[in-house]
């Protein structure tokens, strides 16, 4: 019986993932047919499938996402923009340079897809008005979105999900990852500069231009932005004291976004109607699918083969599954693949005497700095695809890739350096 149930969730889970690589059919729609064949078929109880489901990751990304919804109508992202646009007095490079610190800042508080879909309108508003081919400012908004997601619990589903499947909270992140991704971001936008330097030529009449545009106009309600300005200070304190606290990161996120809907004088259906509930239900398919192979011992089985691999040296383990990471997430979702990695990580410890935190250090290094890779490696990449083809700007796969890949390597060289000298 026990047979019949592993071949049928391998059948199931394959032909699930291939759906959702092929980016043929809507990812959560075949997520959540995989998940409920696992229950028709028997492969798993339907009690079991709602205890492998991470409440915390999904409690997390709701609340942050009601913040974050609260937040982007008072217009404070279009106000930093146009103000950035003019501090920099329309010097194409200096857009870019501010423009991606921002991009990368936003990211680590907020989280990486919400911040692009935030950012790349604006930007265009600007390379409009310099007159521009926009690409050359969106790439480096991609990179880094994906980069600066990496650093910390918030930043970046993988990360999210790896916070949710282990004790590491907010701080671990930062003090773990903060210092090689700061390193990985100034080598990037230097080697960008080389990139894209003679792309970059604007007509001081169009850099007038910038001048002209009204910041002040951007903010569209002061008194909801400072209580949403408020309540996101008190979630960020809330994230760094959680564990000392005792309190999970979702309860934190739901606890700042319960305040905000109660204090913004907005409709609660209007918020949740802007919840990416397509995203949290395909999180909690994807748990089911993956504890469902974990069940009939699948993952223990890829734990052991891998340990037999490495002969269960840390070092080797830990390179593998960088760099596995990393390529595999440039090509394939990095959501998935996380899902897969975490319960065989956690198979590790239990089957040899591997020290599992560098472990965990490369697989967000890996599933999130992997993303930048291709046009398809993270959703931030699909989103700003798809603005532009909807303006008629195509940003082809072979164009991305020319930048993006060779980048994603030289990122993926630099957390090799920093794992090795600080972990191993």
């Amino acid at each position: 019986m026990l047979h019949n149930h592993l071949t049928i969730a391998l059948i199931i889970f394959t032909l699930t993932y291939g759906a959702i690589v092929s980016e043929k059919i809507n990812r959560t729609a075949v997520a959540l047919l995989g998940a409920v064949l696992m229950l028709i078929f028997k492969v798993i109880s339907q009690d079991f499938a709602f205890e492998v489901i991470d409440f915390n990751t999904l409690g997390l990304l709701i609340g942050m996402m009601i913040i974050v919804n609260i937040l982007k109508r008072t217009g404070i992202f279009q106000y930093l923009a146009i103000r950035t646009a003019k501090k920099s007095n329309g010097d194409p490079w200096r857009i870019i340079l501010l423009f991606s610190v921002i991009t990368a800042l936003s990211s680590a508080l907020l989280d990486n897809v919400t911040t692009i879909l935030l950012i790349a309108p604006v930007t265009l508003v600007i390379t409009d008005t310099l007159n521009v081919n926009p690409i050359p400012f969106l790439i480096p908004e991609i990179l880094a979105a994906n980069i600066g997601g990496t650093t910390t619990l918030i930043g970046d589903p993988p990360n999210i999900m790896i916070g949710g499947a282990t004790n590491l909270g907010f701080i671990d992140f930062i003090v773990n990852l903060f210092p090689v991704v700061l390193v990985i971001f100034i080598i990037t936008l230097f080697l960008l500069k080389l990139i894209f330097r003679n792309s970059l030529k604007v007509n001081e009449e169009n850099k007038r231009k910038i001048a002209s545009l009204s910041e002040e106009k951007a903010i569209k309600d002061k008194v909801l932005l400072i209580k949403s300005i408020s309540v996101l200070i008190l979630t960020m304190i809330g994230f760094t004291v959680h564990q000392i606290l005792g309190f999970e990161s979702a309860t934190i996120a739901m606890f700042g976004a319960a305040i905000l809907l109660l204090i913004s004088n907005i409709e609660p259906e209007e918020i949740l109607l802007e919840v990416e509930w397509p995203t949290i239900f395909f999180f909690a398919a994807l748990f089911i699918l993956v504890g469902a192979l974990e069940e009939v011992g699948v993952i223990k089985f890829m734990a052991t083969k891998l340990i037999k691999l490495t002969k269960g040296n840390t070092f080797v383990t830990t390179m593998l599954i960088l760099w596995l990471s990393a390529i595999a997430s440039s090509f394939l979702d990095n959501i998935p693949f996380v899902a897969t990695m975490i319960p065989l990580i956690k198979n590790l410890e239990v089957i040899s005497d591997v020290n599992l935190v560098p472990l965990w250090w490369a697989l967000a290094l890996g599933a999130c700095l992997g993303g930048n890779g291709t046009l398809v490696g993270a959703s931030a990449n699909v989103i700003v695809a798809g603005i532009l083809e909807r303006r008629c700007n195509k940003l082809s796969f072979a164009e991305y890739m020319k930048v993006g890949f060779p980048l994603m390597i030289v990122s993926i060289i630099l957390s090799s350096i920093y794992l090795i000298v600080f972990y191993l």
